[in-house]
Parts: structure tokens; C-alpha cells; sequence
């Protein structure tokens, strides 16, 4: 039987596909394109957000309609947060959590055998260890992105994860080590570590500059680069240590939430402003050319148009690669649901757009600042023009930055020194 994957959300729930699809491939399973017409379809769902919520639910009863004899199964965040929710979708055949998705092939046996309906939900506990082994390729990419951590303790007012993924704990660095070499001889040359709260990486007394060691003494791994961090646990000694490492890509993305400090305390953030552009000055005077990118969230319960222009204030100061901006969503059994003051829809939407604009302003400068230097670039696909004589090679720089080259050559999964001579459309065109 075949079966496909759909992925909503983080990159560590695509490192969970990743994983569910080559365990179900041991036990005879074929992949298939989730476009395609499949015997099973598996969702992956995210409950960062309502809107998460709604896609999952949309996907589900889609998939549904396009093969109702199909068996639909539905895992990931959303059902582990909110089992409930799982429950009520009637069109999905199975319902888990992502704690029982190593239990996936013998569920997909049970109900084939039986065809009766199975929901079932197991809590994370708190002295739950890392559960979890490891991934030999990770499909369609030319990098691998390799999960070491998963759950968080922060608890975070606004967020359902803590909820989702349970308690925080990390894999082994045999396991990663294991890991590594194997995407590496498979012809990655590029890892990216992920986890829920990735800086909060504890093992046997290692932290996370030591899973970044390890992997620069990895025959053919040419690349490190880090997931989303907390920026109260990246210090400044940490920091040297990442930058005594040749393989380490400089691209931070650090999550801030706002720029007020009155917000963040709301929040249950654990740092305040001033923390959090010291960390910023750090980076950029050990790193040249770093990129740093954050998440801001606007219309927080009681954030007023001072506190929002203080996040306003202090992006332009910061002077952010990139953004990524949301508004404000309730999640229920949140501390900030249940808060008063909460903020109308439209004035939510209406201080995306303010900072948006800001945003994109320092976004095109820095793009900009780019043209005339030399970079290195790992070009990620490679598509041959209808003349057929030249090809449109797409990749990034070390520091993530989108690039374009136009030659004669195919350069996919090639690492070349290009010069920057254009920005056009949030891409920075170059040439060998």
C-alpha cells in the first residue's frame, strides 16, 4: 500500500514526517506525493495558531472527500494539545498525538484488520526522555534538518506548545553523531539542528555549542546551521565557541515577541529589551555579515500604541534581516486567553502591516549592502532554460540569503564563491 504525508507547521514537524515516512517505508509502506491518489493519507498537524487549527481541519476533510474509501490518519501538535478537537474531526479514520507516532505501521495494521475508528491520546510526562531514532534522508531537500531536542518548559502565556510537545529533554550525542554521518554519506553537506526550544539542548552536562563541535568534525558535512533560539540561553561565550567552528553559518533567528518590556513580562518572557540587544550587539561584533531574524507578535492583551511603538522603536534599532510577523491568537488553556484587554481584530491586523513596512525597509537595505561582495552559495535546485543552453541555479549564502545564477552549468547541490551584482525581488542575483 502507499501512503503520503501533508506538513503543516514547524521544522521540526517536518523532521517528525521524516520520520514517520521512513519508519512506515521499513514496514513495506511505498511514499507517495500527497498530491497524488493515495491508499493513505497521514496529517501532520500544527496548533501554533487557530488558523493552524482550521488548515488541519481543511486538509482532513479533503483529503477525505478526494478518496472516501481512503484511510486518514491525523497526528502531530494539534491532536496532542487539544484531543478533543481530534476526536469531533469525524472524517480522520485514526487520531493520535505525536507522542504515539512511532506506534503508527502497527495502528495502520489494526485498522485495516478491523475498520473500526481508533482515537487514542497519551500525556507527555515530566521524566519522559528523548524518544525517538534517526533519519537517513530527508526528502526533496538538499539540506537535513536533524531534530536533538523536543518539548519546552518556558510556558509562555500566549502559546499551546509546552501543551503539544510535553516536557523538554534532548537526544544523545551518539545518537546525533550516528546521525550526522549518515546524512552526510548519503550527500548532505548541510545539517540544520531544530527542537521546540533547541537552545535548551542538555546532555549529560553538554549544551549546545558542543552538538555544534561535534558535528564540524563530521567528514562531509560542510555546513552547520541552528533553528529558532530562546535568546536568555545563548551567551556570550557560547557564542565564541559557535564562531571557533569553520562549518558554522552565521543566521540567527532569535525570537523576540516585542520590543516593549512591559509585553514581554506579560508574555512570561524571560528576558526584557535591553537583554535582548546586547545579545544582538554580540553577535555582529563576533560575526561579519550575520544575519539576524526574529518573531514578533502584535496586538498582545494590553498592548497600547505606545507599547507598540516601542516594538517599532526597537526593530529600527535592532535593524532586522527579516521579521516574521503575527498577530495575536488566542489559544485555549492559556494564561493569555483568559487576560482582559484584548485586542479588536482590525487594529491587530492594522500594526502587522505598520511593522511590516518597516520591516521590509531594513530588509532591503541590507540586501542591498550585499552587491559587489563575493559570497559562498549552496545552490538547492536547478532548473534548465527553454533554450536549453543555460540554466537558473537557485541557493542561499551562508548567512541565508536567497541567490540567483544564471550560466551554463547545472551548480544543483554545489558550493560556489559567486559576486552579488543586483537585488531584484528579495533575491540577490549573482555570478560565478
Amino acid at each position: 500500500m502507499n501512503f503520503s504525508i501533508y506538513t503543516l507547521g514547524c521544522k521540526v514537524n517536518q523532521y517528525d514526517s521524516q520520520e514517520i515516512s521512513e519508519n512506515l517505508q521499513r514496514n513495506g509502506y511505498t511514499a507517495v506525493s500527497p498530491s497524488q491518489f493515495t491508499d493513505i493519507f497521514i496529517v501532520n498537524s500544527c496548533t501554533v495558531t487557530a488558523e493552524s487549527d482550521r488548515k488541519t481541519r481543511q486538509v482532513v476533510r479533503k483529503f477525505k472527500r478526494m478518496n472516501p474509501q481512503g484511510l486518514v490518519l491525523l497526528t502531530g501538535c494539534m491532536t496532542q494539545a487539544f484531543p478533543k478537537q481530534g476526536e469531533d474531526l469525524i472524517e480522520a479514520d485514526i487520531v493520535i498525538g505525536n507522542r504515539q507516532n512511532a506506534d503508527i505501521p502497527r495502528l495502520i495494521s489494526k485498522y485495516l484488520e478491523n475498520k473500526e475508528r481508533l482515537v487514542r491520546y497519551q500525556k507527555h510526562e515530566k521524566d519522559d526522555v528523548y524518544i525517538g531514532g534517526i533519519i537517513e534522508n530527508f526528502d526533496e531537500h538538499t539540506r537535513a534538518f536533524i531534530k536533538i531536542q523536543d518539548g519546552c518548559n518556558r510556558y509562555c502565556s500566549y502559546c499551546a506548545i509546552p501543551y503539544a510537545r510535553g516536557f523538554s529533554r534532548s537526544k544523545s550525542l551518539e545518537m546525533i553523531e550516528k546521525e550526522l554521518k549518515t546524512v552526510a554519506k548519503n550527500g548532505y553537506k548541510e545539517v540544520v539542528f531544530v527542537g521546540i526550544n533547541l537552545s535548551d539542548y542538555r546532555y549529560d552536562g553538554k549544551r549546545l555549542d558542543s552538538v555544534v563541535r561535534l558535528a564540524e568534525n563530521i567528514s562531509g558535512i560542510e555546513r552547520i546551521r541552528l533553528g529558532s533560539l530562546e535568546p536568555d540561553h545563548i551567551t556570550a561565550d557560547m557564542l565564541q565557541k559557535f564562531a571557533s567552528c569553520s562549518k558554522f553559518c552565521p543566521q540567527f533567528h532569535i525570537s523576540l515577541q516585542s520590543g516593549s518590556d512591559f509585553v514581554l513580562k506579560r508574555m512570561n518572557r524571560h528576558y526584557n529589551s535591553a537583554e535582548y540587544s546586547e545579545l544582538c550587539k554580540n553577535i555582529r561584533e563576533i560575526f561579519n555579515d550575520a544575519t539576524i531574524t526574529t518573531d514578533i507578535i502584535c496586538g498582545f492583551p494590553g498592548e497600547t500604541d505606545e507599547m507598540f511603538e516601542e516594538t517599532c522603536k526597537f526593530v529600527r534599532k535592532i535593524g532586522f534581516e527579516k521579521v516574521h510577523i503575527f498577530p495575536y491568537s488566542q489559544r485555549e488553556g492559556t494564561l493569555a486567553a483568559r487576560m482582559p484587554d484584548q485586542i479588536q481584530k482590525s487594529v491587530k491586523e492594522e500594526r502587522c502591516a505598520k511593522l511590516n513596512t518597516i520591516c521590509e525597509g531594513s530588509r532591503f537595505d541590507f540586501m542591498n549592502a550585499q552587491i559587489g561582495k563575493e559570497v559562498e552559495v549552496l545552490f538547492e535546485n536547478s532548473e534548465k532554460n527553454n533554450e536549453g543552453t543555460t540554466y537558473t541555479n537557485r541557493g542561499y549564502t551562508r548567512n541565508y540569503l536567497p541567490v540567483l545564477v544564471v550560466c551554463d552549468t547545472d551548480l544543483q547541490g554545489e558550493i560556489r564563491k559567486i559576486t552579488i551584482f543586483e537585488q531584484k525581488n528579495d533575491i540577490l542575483c549573482g555570478k560565478i
